[in-house]
């Protein structure tokens, strides 16, 4: 099987995408998937997504997105924002767009260069001893510290994705080091994955909300550095509720090609 692909960065977090408007990808095939965003053997990626036709009326497509691992996976918020640039690029929209994801309805827009992507309404926050815990269209514990460039990431935030209590369904793990009074520095092990990434933008998303939750900001729009690039969230707060929640950031076409797949 021959499959071409695109490769797209947001924040360095990176996508292989494939256009499958004619069901061409086997979906259920979780070692295609793996050897694809294998960085040695394969393309190289934290993850894949496909770009399909629109099952519901007004959407302009429909988002299919997997882990490394092959497996299938809650929203992915960088990932959402390539394929909204990916969209562009095939013409399918100009600069709005509403698609579905596995964790629901979205809308996107793109100006200037950047992509920004309305995630979910968060109604919930955990506290989980001196940590939070959050859904942001996936889950994120989020562990506020002090500086965070020497930590041993992939070490500590395995610990906590496995331990007994995230162990069966998971969670990815932010650490997070406060700048000012509306910046933070962010670094994250993902699930799925199981190591560190670049940058993650559901990761972001739920740290820009703990923080004010938390009163460590009192800011509606806050700015985030991860090793990939800055990202902004900006959210709407009523109560203990937060809604039009936005994530804005770039979004980069890498490169194209074909590779040819024997799995």
């Amino acid at each position: 099987m021959t499959l071409n692909f695109f490769k797209y960065q947001g924040t360095g977090n990176d996508f292989v995408i494939i256009d499958n408007r004619t069901q061409i990808f086997p979906k259920n095939n979780t070692k295609l998937v793996n050897f694809l965003c294998d960085r040695k053997f394969g393309i190289g990626a934290d993850g894949l997504m496909l770009l399909e036709n629109p099952e519901k009326e007004n959407d302009d497509f429909k988002m299919v997105y997997y882990n490394a691992d092959g497996n299938q996976s809650s929203m992915c918020g960088n990932g959402g924002r390539c394929l909204v640039a990916f969209a562009n690029y095939l013409g399918i929209i100009k600069d709005e767009a509403r698609f579905t994801a596995i964790d629901g309805p979205h809308k996107a827009s793109l100006s200037n260069g950047l992509v920004s992507l309305q995630m979910q309404d968060v109604k919930a926050i955990q506290q989980e001893g001196d940590a939070l815990f959050l859904d942001t269209g996936s889950p994120h514990y989020i562990q506020f510290t002090g500086a965070i460039d020497s930590l041993d990431v992939k070490t500590q935030g395995a610990a906590i994705r496995y331990n007994q209590k995230y162990r069966e369904k998971g969670t990815n793990v932010n650490f997070v080091e406060q700048l000012g009074p509306n910046a933070f520095k962010v670094r994250t092990y993902e699930r799925g994955v199981e190591d560190e990434t670049l940058s993650c933008g559901t990761g972001v998303t739920a740290v820009a909300i703990a923080a004010n939750a938390s009163k460590r900001t009192l800011g509606k729009d806050v700015t985030l550095h991860t090793r990939g690039g800055d990202l902004s969230v900006s959210f709407k707060k009523d109560g203990e509720a937060y809604s039009e929640v936005w994530l804005t950031g770039p979004a980069t076409q890498v490169f194209k090609g074909e590779i040819v797949c024997k799995l």
